[in-house]
């Protein structure tokens, strides 16, 4: 006689507990990152044995590049592993934007005391626009999708992002970085804390999920060559005074001689 009933107790057991693991796993799903940024896409890794060796490895690579990606996305959200400190995060993001360092520069620029700080000012100007020309075209050309678990924040409404390789704010680090070592920081304390800042935007891009880890890399690697090339074509304040000179004067001279031919006229 207590057969049935130890069956029907077991049922409910069962019964029970996958209801609780249900409810689980629930909460577990409403608490991660649910959220998938419109110009996100998946990407798809699958190999074939009948493939090239090349592209098997590629394949390879860019499947590690996506796993260790996703373990470092942990402030993609406020669900997310380190959720709590995503407002900080975000914080260290702003600080690698191109926005506030274009208005600084050009404040500086133009409120500069002497000759020499308007010249460092001005090709500081010149590197963040040629930076941001470059990244632009680099992101056009490989096309690659951002992230799947991006998530758009207030800025991503005014500054639509839709390609993520390579990282822009890991190549303005970079090159803002040995600019500075090279034209203004002369003491150790602020060389490791230039280095570090630009450490720590670029590791931003990875915590935030805005990047894969090849989209940084990438940048920090191009933000350093751009510094080679903004020294190579350094362009100093005596040229600068010359070549307005010059066009001022090719201006009056076109002026002067418009008047001179309406006057011959007459």
């Amino acid at each position: 006689m207590s057969l049935p009933s130890n069956r029907r107790n077991s049922c409910r057991t069962v019964a029970c507990s996958s209801r609780v693991s249900s409810e689980y796993h629930g909460r577990r799903r409403g608490s991660s990152c649910s959220y998938i940024s419109p110009g996100a896409q998946t990407e798809d890794f699958s190999v074939s044995l009948s493939q090239p060796m090349f592209t098997i490895t590629l394949r390879f690579l860019l499947a590690v590049d996506l796993w260790l990606s996703k373990r470092l996305g942990v402030c993609a959200c406020e669900g997310s592993a380190w959720g709590s400190i995503r407002p900080l995060v975000r914080l260290v993001e702003f600080s690698g934007h191109v926005i506030p360092w274009l208005v600084g520069a050009v404040y500086t620029l133009f409120r500069g005391e002497n000759a020499a700080e308007q010249e460092i000012m001005l090709n500081l100007t010149l590197a963040l626009i040629l930076d941001l020309l470059l990244v632009r075209t680099v992101k056009t050309l490989v096309r690659r999708r951002m992230p799947a678990q991006n998530r758009s924040d207030i800025l991503a409404t005014f500054f639509v992002e839709r390609y993520s390789f390579p990282s822009g704010h890991a190549s303005r680090a970079a090159m803002c970085a040995r600019f500075f070592l090279a034209q203004l920081v002369d003491t150790a304390s602020m060389r490791a804390l230039v280095v570090g800042w630009a450490a720590l935007v670029s590791l931003s891009r990875l915590l935030l999920a805005r990047h894969y880890v090849t989209d940084v890399g990438f940048g920090l690697a191009m933000g350093y060559c751009q510094y080679s090339l903004v020294e190579r074509l350094w362009v100093t304040w005596d040229f600068l005074q010359d070549l307005l000179l010059i066009r001022l004067r090719e201006s009056l001279d076109r002026a002067y001689s418009g008047l001179w031919m309406v006057d011959w006229k007459h």
